[in-house]
């Protein structure tokens, strides 16, 4: 063997066994979340007691759940799931195979209706979409309330071996409509699935991941990106001011009609008595970026704050080779004294530019 030789095999079996690695991490997330929702499901149908709970049985139950350690799962998303198992009723069918390696003690009744009759071409269909789709991806998908449609992306989807990414992009350019108004469809088809792949890193470096592994993103991603660079040091930098930062989250996910959305640094200012948000930017500026912060502060002033708190407030971080952007996004503080209070406990731009400029040298 040569030496060349020797590096060839070292490199396929990493990418090999990565990719089934993966795989089987999409596999059981998926997995977990579609009897999740199948047993939300029974239970409003069929519990003792679901009289007791009514239409707070998603609060109660995510509640629960956080004093179980199961943090990261809220209402919102256990309507997901919910909506997940009502998509796609005939993956229940699937859920036994030995394919999967499910141990039957975690299916109960779902083991027992999982053997109920049904049409091999759908069995195979089903078990299809688990092996090749990521929850990512059915995140997308549940969307569609077309059963025609919706089967269109997922075929395309599997075929072309999309991102997520790719299959909101095309869903948003309204690529089945225009491929039924096409004169030539295969010729589109073959067009659109030409686009890029999506790779096993993309998808261990998915959030939902993150979690569903017990992992905080700061462990995972990698720290030559410059995006997570500057992360890193204004998150230390923050703390390091004591001017009352008290850290929340990295990433935070949020749910916002049917799609989540992951916000970089949370703080709360025990001051200023509201959540400061940061959304961190490695490009230059667009106009959106401001809409998608306010659009967080909006939730957080809907959804987070408490009575006791004042309006949260937003900071945007743009770069890239020629000039730095920070923008207070101060939304609808109309309190002067406020606003005055605010300016004197937050860093001034100077500072968060400062930060900025030395990451990107060091990335020269």
């Amino acid at each position: 063997m040569l030496f060349e030789q020797l590096t060839y095999h070292i490199k396929e079996t990493h990418h090999v066994l990565q990719h089934y690695a993966v795989k089987a991490i999409n596999i059981g997330l998926t997995t977990r979340n579609y009897l999740i929702g199948f047993y939300i499901k029974e239970y409003e149908l069929a519990g003792e007691d679901r009289a007791k709970y009514g239409e707070q049985l998603l609060e109660q139950l995510a509640s629960e759940l956080s004093k179980k350690g199961l943090k990261n799962i809220s209402a919102p998303e256990l309507s997901r799931f919910r909506q997940f198992y009502d998509a796609y009723p005939e993956i229940l069918g699937t859920l036994s195979q030995k394919s999967l390696q499910i141990p039957p003690s975690i299916l109960g009744t779902a083991s027992q209706q999982s053997k109920s009759p049904i049409k091999s071409n759908d069995q195979k269909d089903s078990l299809k979409l688990i092996t090749h789709l990521s929850f990512s991806h059915f995140a997308e998908l549940i969307k569609i309330k077309d059963p025609l449609k919706r089967k269109f992306y997922e075929t395309e989807c599997i075929k072309g071996t999309w991102g997520v990414r790719e299959l909101r992009r095309q869903i948003n350019s309204l690529f089945f409509e225009r491929t039924g108004l096409s004169s030539n469809p295969k010729k589109m088809l073959d067009i659109i699935n030409s686009t890029e792949k999506s790779t096993p890193e993309e998808l261990i470096k998915s959030p939902f991941t993150f979690e569903f592994l017990g992992l905080k993103a700061k462990e995972v991603i990698l720290e030559s990106d410059i995006e997570e660079a500057i992360m890193d040091h204004i998150q230390n930098f923050l703390l390091e001011l004591g001017n009352g930062f008290c850290f929340e989250d990295r990433q935070k996910k949020i749910l916002i009609d049917d799609e989540y959305f992951f916000i970089d640094l949370v703080f709360y200012h025990r001051i200023l008595h509201c959540h400061v948000l940061i959304e961190i930017k490695a490009e230059e500026f667009k106009h959106e970026h401001i809409g998608q912060l306010n659009v967080y502060l909006e939730h957080y002033k809907r959804n987070i704050m408490s009575e006791q708190d004042n309006l949260p407030v937003g900071i945007l971080l743009v770069t890239n080779k020629n000039d730095t952007l920070v923008e207070y996004a101060k939304g609808s503080l109309d309190n002067k004294m406020f606003i005055s209070k605010y300016l004197l406990e937050l860093p001034v731009k100077e500072e968060l530019i400062a930060i900025i400029e030395q990451e990107k040298n060091n990335f020269n």
